[in-house]
């Protein structure tokens, strides 16, 4: 079995870097009405989403008191909650979006760093 020349393996990965620079992202941001908190949520997502999903993402508000069987049918148990369906994996993410890090690590945007505490535990 002949093995691909660095030539073809080179271009197979640049076209898997293009297809991921290029995938689309389907997000949903669970909010309770116009409270500080859901606000926040909502303003963070979006800066968030402009700057580094620019054009390649759809994002539906939903509140949960005047759509509380979508909430029910994702099992959300808490809000603001902002569930990544595409692309796969399927993610949630529960607070008010501050933690910017955290939110690009979990939308695959960042790469994971880690640091060593004193007592050598990884941690981000």
């Amino acid at each position: 079995m002949k093995s691909p020349s660095i030539a073809e393996q080179s271009r197979k990965w640049e076209a898997t870097l293009q297809n991921t620079a290029e995938e689309k992202y389907c997000l949903r941001l669970y909010v309770t009405g116009t409270t500080p908190k859901s606000n926040r949520a909502v303003t963070n997502i979006k800066r968030i989403c402009e700057a580094h999903l620019k054009g390649r993402y759809t994002l539906e508000v939903v509140d949960i008191y005047q759509q509380p069987v979508l909430a029910k049918g994702e099992q959300i148990i808490a809000a603001p909650t902002l569930i990544k369906r595409l692309p796969l994996p399927l993610r949630k993410f529960i607070g008010d979006m501050t933690n910017t890090d955290r939110i690009l690590l979990g939308l695959d945007l960042r790469p994971l760093k880690l640091s060593k505490e004193a007592n050598g535990k990884a941690k981000w």
